[in-house]
């Protein structure tokens, strides 16, 4: 029963989708079973196939939230659909090699970004689609499930390579019948330009029959600092942008950390957990100038799986509790230097849907 869990985007904060390998519901008859008398099996391939959509549209900056964007009709909105093939194979007992690719189909409708200043301008849409940032990943057991173990760990290390298009673009309207093109919002980018490193921790341990618990930790390293892409939308970057270096896009890290509980029912699994996903204000390698919105999101992560034969359905859907967007670089610049403290906002969902069906062969 294991499966796949993503990080993505919730909102404006650009969390790509390159998600890994999770065991947290590795299934319990497997362990507690026949696996002591079960021989090596032949090597197998697990497909899993996901969907995900979200909508964000609440502005918050630090942890507050701008309700008057909501009400003033000025807020942004991203719609998120992202489609997530992963491809798993058993190489032997310790080792398997895992592919994972996506296909996002992004729409952003903001006042701002086209002729804002005219008073009761229409609303415009920007649109990006295509293939994401695919990743290729090393799982190891370190703790494998079999027969007297309570619980299992899998570590993973792998690669996130720039096949997504980091230079998406669209039109502007610059008034109700001209436009310029240029490129979208760093949110709805398909990808981000960068080779990244990633690491992952997935445990899981056994309580009794019935109850389990799960543990995720997921980390990528993006060494890369801005990918040179103007964030002026086709237009000319301002002085200030330049001076900030928030005149073109950045390329940041991004970690997940998930825990929770399981119970389970024969095919049945019903979880509980906590969800911290996070786009850092400072990576761990390389420098951090460029324009990011850093933020991070708490949720609780109530979800379901089913399993029938060599089948496994799976929905989950994170209810987000606390947001929060601080400071960037480029704001801890403009701060420094003009002694006035400098923040800006992001948009986030309120929730996300995801609901996905695993195959074994």
């Amino acid at each position: 029963m294991a499966f796949y869990s993503r990080v993505n985007a919730q909102g404006c904060v650009a969390i790509r989708t390159v998600g890994g390998l999770n065991t947290m519901e590795h299934s319990m008859h497997e362990m507690m079973h026949d696996s002591a008398s079960r021989k090596m099996e032949e090597p197998k391939w697990d497909l899993n196939i996901s969907g995900r959509y979200f909508k964000s549209y609440k502005h918050f900056s630090g942890t507050t939230e701008n309700t008057q964007r909501v009400a003033d009709g000025t807020d942004v909105r991203n719609y998120s659909r992202t489609i997530d093939i992963s491809l798993v194979r058993t190489i032997n007992e310790k080792w398997s090699i895992g592919v994972d690719l996506p296909v996002v189909f992004n729409e952003r409708s903001s006042l701002y970004e086209h002729i804002s200043s005219v008073k009761g301008s229409p609303r415009f849409s920007t649109f990006s689609e295509g293939i994401g940032d695919a990743r290729v990943t090393a799982y190891r057991w370190l703790i494998a499930p079999k027969q007297g173990n309570k619980g299992n760990l899998l570590g993973g290390i792998g690669l996130k390579l720039p096949t997504g298009n980091y230079k998406a673009v669209d039109e502007f309207h610059t008034s109700l019948t001209t436009t310029r093109v240029g490129p979208v919002d760093q949110s709805i980018q398909p990808g981000d330009g960068g080779l990244g490193v990633t690491f992952e921790l997935n445990g899981f341990r056994a309580i009794n029959n019935t109850w389990s618990l799960y543990s995720n930790a997921y980390y990528l390293i993006n060494p890369r600092g801005n990918n040179g892409v103007s964030t002026s939308r086709g237009g000319v970057a301002a002085a200030s942008a330049i001076k900030y270096t928030s005149d073109v896009m950045s390329v940041p890290d991004q970690y997940l950390l998930r825990a929770g509980t399981n119970w389970t029912k024969d095919a049945l699994t019903i979880s509980l957990g906590a969800r911290y996903e996070c786009v850092p204000a400072s990576d761990l390698i390389g420098d951090n100038t460029g324009f990011r919105r850093p933020g991070n999101v708490l949720s609780i992560e109530p979800g379901a799986n089913y399993s029938y034969k060599k089948l496994n359905f799976y929905l989950y859907t994170p209810l987000v509790v606390r947001r929060e967007r601080p400071q960037s670089y480029p704001d801890v610049l403009k701060t420094n230097d003009t002694k006035v403290f400098s923040r800006g906002d992001a948009a986030f969902a309120d929730y996300s849907i995801s609901i996905g069906v695993g195959y074994k062969f």
